[in-house]
């Protein structure tokens, strides 16, 4: 595999991608679609949901999403194709779009989200989402309460053990969920079972919340790569979503064009 640099901070350029030994991860928010102002309004291009398919056959299904969105979530997005998953940071995998979920039975305390819910209550424009192993504020559409969003999410956590739950900062977004999973234990999890096992993962993602599946890529002689800022350790950076989708339309008529 080889990435060409064309500008700082970003390669922006995979030539070609081995799809008989890789398995393709993919995070979504950021990654291969953009930030919209709520999760509601992200748009999936259609050309993107052609490429996937097309990667997933070519790959006997080694392609996945790597998400801290809920799988129902993914399924509406990306319908009517349906992938691997590591949903909700890890509590809900899927190992083929055909394939019953596997799910953490970990529920966030009842005092958590009434909490978040007094406090939405009196800030306009922060968004409470709840789906139920996690719970997000998202104040994109109210920056100026991103210092209040982050006080008063170490208020509410402050009665629980460190080593029971885990907070996320993210885009505009702070997410409070179980310490029993996260994305780096998905992929750990996905990689035991075929079509992904003895296959090298090769991840992409955009923030934080995806360092953890970085963190595992080494233990299947996987790569990683970042969207918009560079993270250590990793082979390189797309500049933006948009690079990351004509990266995989390339690669999906490559594969086309080699099975022709």
């Amino acid at each position: 595999m080889v990435m060409q640099q064309k500008h700082e901070p970003a390669a922006t350029s995979i030539e070609y991608l081995d799809l008989d030994e890789n398995a393709l991860l993919l995070d979504v928010d950021g990654t291969i679609v953009d930030i919209a102002p709520t999760p509601r309004d992200v748009v999936v291009p259609q050309q993107l949901k052609s490429a996937l398919r097309a990667l997933a056959r070519r790959t006997g299904g080694a392609v996945a999403f790597v998400s801290g969105r809920p799988l129902a979530d993914l399924d509406h997005l990306f319908a009517p194709l349906k992938l691997g998953a590591v949903a909700g940071h890890g509590a809900e995998l899927r190992v083929s779009g055909r394939d019953k979920p596997s799910r953490y039975d970990a529920p966030l305390g009842g005092d958590l989200r009434r909490q978040f819910e007094a406090f939405v209550a009196t800030h306009d424009n922060v968004l409470l989402e709840d789906k139920g192993y996690s719970l997000a504020l998202h104040y994109r559409l109210a920056p100026q309460y991103a210092d209040a969003v982050r006080e008063a999410v170490a208020a509410a956590c402050a009665g629980y053990p460190k080593s029971a739950i885990e907070i996320l900062p993210g885009k505009a977004v702070i997410e409070v969920k179980s310490s029993a999973f996260n994305k780096g234990t998905g992929v750990r999890e996905l990689m035991r079972f075929p079509p992904f096992r003895g296959r090298r993962p090769v991840f992409i993602g955009d923030d934080v919340t995806d360092q953890a599946a970085f963190r595992v890529l080494p233990e299947f002689g996987g790569t990683g790569y970042s969207v918009g800022h560079k993270f250590a350790g990793l082979a390189g950076c797309f500049p933006k979503p948009q690079d990351v989708r004509e990266w995989l339309y390339q690669m999906a008529d490559a594969a086309a064009v080699k099975q022709e």
